[in-house]
């Protein structure tokens, strides 16, 4: 019995095209009809460049698999590929996920001339003294007092936030944003968080329970803490 069933899908969208490859077939399978199916249309050279997403479902895609989607969609088809979307990842990505995404409880004191580095998210019982210095790639929760520096996305995460019980900072920096000391009330603030304000292009200071509102991917753990 014949399979007539179509090993490569292609739709456009208001972006480009989206190519869908039956994770059912295998890959030369797929490169075999996907061939045809491009050697069929034969753009002009006058046509606009079009990108194009290629949608895996279950199939996962390594390096010289890609370079070949990449060097037959482009040859000269007035094609490129925007991006690869597949619902797996290798074992090494998906642990690298786990340990950039997960949130590090800490129970100490930061002192000074201390530096706490953290993958993840933050969230510190103990203070930030003066000098001391704390940083985390998401976000950073200080249950205590912040009187130090905290540097929360450093890896170019603005939406990250920094949430203390008492905040009066030497400095606070959310990705490449950096607010200093003098932004504050003389006195600190309690309860109280820092986050980019897009808008006003700037770090702004406001209470904790608006981040629930403003930041919609907050985990269950981390609403409990913003609304006590």
């Amino acid at each position: 019995m014949l399979d007539n069933k179509q090993k490569i899908t292609i739709k456009g969208t208001r972006d480009g095209l989206t190519l869908f490859i039956d994770d059912t077939c295998s890959f030369e399978e797929a490169i075999d009809e996907l061939d045809e199916k491009i050697k069929a249309s034969q753009p002009t050279k006058e046509e606009p460049v079009v990108s194009v997403t290629v949608k895996l479902g279950y199939r996962y895609l390594h390096k010289e698999q890609k370079e070949r989607l990449h060097h037959l969609i482009g040859r000269d088809n007035r094609l490129t590929i925007e991006s690869f979307d597949s619902d797996v990842i290798l074992k090494k990505e998906a642990l690298q996920w786990k340990e950039e995404s997960e949130t590090k409880v800490i129970t100490q004191v930061v002192r000074s001339g201390q530096i706490l580095q953290i993958t993840g998210d933050l969230f510190l019982i103990g203070d930030v003294n003066p000098g001391g210095h704390v940083t985390a790639t998401g976000n950073i929760y200080i249950l205590g007092n912040l009187r130090g520096i905290a540097h929360a996305g450093v890896n170019g995460d603005q939406e990250a936030v920094i949430a203390a019980s008492y905040m009066k900072p030497t400095q606070l920096r959310i990705s490449d944003y950096v607010s200093r000391a003098p932004d504050y009330e003389t006195d600190g603030v309690y309860m109280e968080c820092g986050f980019i304000d897009h808008k006003q292009d700037k770090i702004i200071i406001d209470r904790l329970q608006v981040l629930s509102h403003m930041r919609n991917k907050l985990s269950t753990f981390e609403r409990r803490f913003l609304n006590g």
